[in-house]
């Protein structure tokens, strides 16, 4: 395993061709995991800061599809802003509320996976930790080179930005109505 690193409250490592994101989220496991499995509330956080995200489709299930765009809002974004980013996940297991596994592409409007760009395994496993929840996140590339391309777009960063976004929607969803 190679050192870990903290950015922006992510503990992030490289194990040969998977990246592990950890972070801890003040929330219960079962809130956190429907941040993630809700399509309304996966919109409301998903993406950097300055994205806004829209849900094609989201079929929360065993071989569901999952497919969004997300687009940069955000005019002080310079050259992004008005760009779109569409990506598709399929979901492989769920077990509520511990984990997810998914395979996740770059896709087209049409849900089509983009060519030259990584699939990735992904498992998240939420753990309970101290009433809070620690969310592992491992990213698994068919090759280093994958990684390496995903890690030089920004990856750590963009889930820094986005997971800060996801603290903002579980105090919402703390507080009382």
């Amino acid at each position: 395993m190679s050192d870990n690193k903290v950015t922006n409250n992510i503990t992030t490592s490289i194990e040969g061709r998977d990246l592990v994101m950890e972070r801890i989220f003040d929330g219960q496991r079962d809130l956190v995991f429907k941040a993630f499995s809700n399509s309304e509330h996966l919109a409301g956080w998903w993406g950097p800061s300055g994205w806004q995200t829209e849900n094609r489709a989201f079929n929360f299930k065993p071989d569901g599809v999952w497919h969004y765009c997300m687009r940069c809002t955000d005019e002080n974004q310079g050259e992004f802003y008005g760009q779109e980013s569409w990506g598709k996940a399929v979901y492989q297991e769920i077990t509520v509320p511990e984990k997810i596994v998914l395979t996740d592409m770059f896709a087209d409007e049409e849900g089509n996976a983009a060519d030259g760009m990584p699939v990735t395994l992904v498992t998240l496993t939420f753990v309970e930790h101290e009433g809070k929840t620690k969310l592992i996140m491992r990213s698994r590339f068919a090759s280093v080179e994958g990684l390496q391309q995903v890690m030089g777009m920004g990856i750590v960063q963009g889930c820094a930005s986005q997971f800060y976004r996801l603290d903002d929607l579980l105090e919402k969803l703390r507080e009382p109505w």
